[in-house]
């Protein structure tokens, strides 16, 4: 496998998850080496010169005014670096973890962070060799960076903290020493400069995005099925009438619909004699919301792949260019605050609650026997003796509305920190953690509906299919079998879930 080479360049969804999922191998690219090593030159000038500047030989946030004297800098960045690894809660996951490690060494090779080289090769040995960093998941305002996740990844780096290695917890220290790596001493401004960025936020957004970008697509999966087993007509998925709307995420939705429900015998056998106009929205309107979401999912990826080659430490160390006038300089700017992350976790979440309600209405839709077009109620093989899916439902209504109340926005809810200092936050860990929470139950929720819209589409037979679905049906009885009679429905939907997280349905989300 080809390795990621890091060069300060923005990161698509599919290159950080394959170094955080599937532990594609990284390097970084050396002219960002030569980069880093000018930063680091500007750095040795300003101690050398007795200079004063924030993060290098003065305290931090609202402390900024305390200089510090040569014999200290050291101590000062291990003292950063402890102070601010209070984080609580659990761990962030492996690939998690993973993820943090990458963006961080990519926005060091940047050469703005005024670090050796070294430090950001020791980020990538620590990837490349499975040592991850233990970092709990809460305790980040998402404004003067990630602080308190990024001082937990930085304890590895000087040997202290806990990591995983080979998948099991113990001293950093450890870790680094059954991988054959050494912990490093910092120096002047690099403890600052692994704690102040996005990176936290940036790492859990992207995974959950790149699992998001798939799970709109099976939405329209799921959608499928479910019209076939409602018999419901594709005519509103006539690539004229999305042509005169041409939001280009409705026109992939819709010409998706169509390659799904091609030759299809159910569609066929009613063609002739339908006497309804119109289905109901939820299957009518699957191109108009699902790909609403997929332009709203494409908005945010945007934002988090120009976040992933983002400088976001501060301050900022801009070495002078050759053959220009400009002198070195170091400035103070706020590009560590994550304004731009936690608005967009806040839209994702929003739309992906939504995706999950449509799905929820397409279920009770199959299941309700006043409106699922002569299928049995609650798909039973024995209605009244046997209650079939009819807990499916509940299940799905309950964690939309979990969803429904982790849809509310944490990017409008700064608190002061830092005695006034950081007096407005981000909350941009906050909304990436509730987007993944919304993440767990929509994948859920669709589990649910391919499992309800396979069982319905069998009450079908003899008639078959659209070629696409019956396929898919064949992997969700891989999985779920046939209902014949009341079973436990609980370990059917983790099941389901769980294939749809882990890729079982990846061949229908491509368009």
């Amino acid at each position: 496998m080809d390795a990621v080479l890091l060069n300060g360049q923005p990161l698509s969804l599919d290159s950080i998850e394959s170094v955080a999922v599937h532990n594609r191998p990284v390097a970084i690219a050396p002219e960002a080496l030569a980069r880093m090593t000018a930063g680091r030159n500007t750095i040795e000038e300003i101690l050398a010169t007795g200079q004063t500047v924030y993060g290098v030989n003065t305290g931090f946030g609202k402390l900024s005014d305390v200089s510090v004297p040569p014999e200290k800098l050291t101590e000062l960045q291990f003292n950063l670096v402890r102070s601010h690894a209070g984080g609580v809660g659990n761990p962030l996951s492996e690939p998690e973890a993973r993820a943090m490690l990458l963006l961080r060494a990519n926005v060091l090779a940047k050469g703005f962070s005024g670090v050796r080289p070294a430090l950001a090769q020791l980020l990538v040995d620590c990837l490349n060799a499975g040592v991850h960093p233990v970092i709990p998941e809460k305790g980040s305002v998402g404004a003067s960076g990630d602080l308190a996740p990024l001082a937990h990844l930085a304890l590895v780096i000087i040997g202290e903290g806990e990591a995983f290695y080979q998948g099991e917890r113990m001293p950093s220290s450890d870790a680094l020493r059954l991988a054959c790596l050494a912990p490093l001493t910092l120096g002047a401004k690099e403890g600052l400069a692994l704690l102040n960025g996005t990176q936290a936020m940036t790492a859990v957004g992207a995974l959950c995005m790149a699992r998001a970008q798939r799970l709109v697509r099976l939405a329209d999966l799921g959608g499928a099925m479910s019209l076939e087993a409602l018999m419901g007509t594709p005519a509103a998925f006539d690539a004229r009438i999305h042509n005169a709307r041409p939001h280009s995420g409705q026109i992939a939705s819709a010409a998706h619909l169509r390659a799904l429900l091609a030759e299809s015998e159910i569609r066929e056998s009613h063609r002739e004699h339908d006497t309804r106009v119109q289905d109901a929205y939820c299957l009518r309107c699957m191109p108009q919301v699902h790909g609403a979401v997929r332009d709203a999912l494409a908005h945010v990826t945007g934002i988090l792949e120009i976040e992933a080659g983002s400088a976001t430490d501060n301050p900022l160390v801009f070495p002078a260019a050759p053959h220009e006038a400009l002198p070195d300089a170091v400035i103070s700017g706020g590009n560590f605050h994550g304004a731009p992350l936690a608005y967009a976790f806040d839209y994702a979440a929003i739309v992906l609650t939504d995706l999950a309600g449509i799905s929820e209405r397409r279920i009770d839709r199959l299941l309700n026997p006043d409106i699922n077009e002569g299928l049995p109620a609650f798909l039973s093989p024995d209605p009244g003796l046997s209650s079939g899916f009819m807990m499916a439902q509940i299940v799905a209504a309950a964690l939309i509305n979990e969803c429904q109340v982790l849809a509310h926005p944490s990017s409008t809810g700064s608190i002061p920190t830092d005695g006034g200092k950081e007096d407005h936050v981000s909350m941009g860990m906050t909304g990436a953690l509730k987007l993944r929470g919304i993440l767990d139950h929509v994948e859920r929720i669709i589990g649910i509906e391919l499992m309800c819209a396979s069982q319905g589409i069998e009450f079908r037979r003899p008639l078959r299919a659209a070629r696409h679905v019956e396929s898919a049906l064949a992997e969700v009885r891989k999985i779920v079998p046939r209902l014949e009679r009341d079973r436990i429905l609980a370990p059917d939907i983790e099941g389901l879930s769980a294939a749809v997280r882990t890729g079982a349905f990846n061949a229908w989300t491509r368009d």
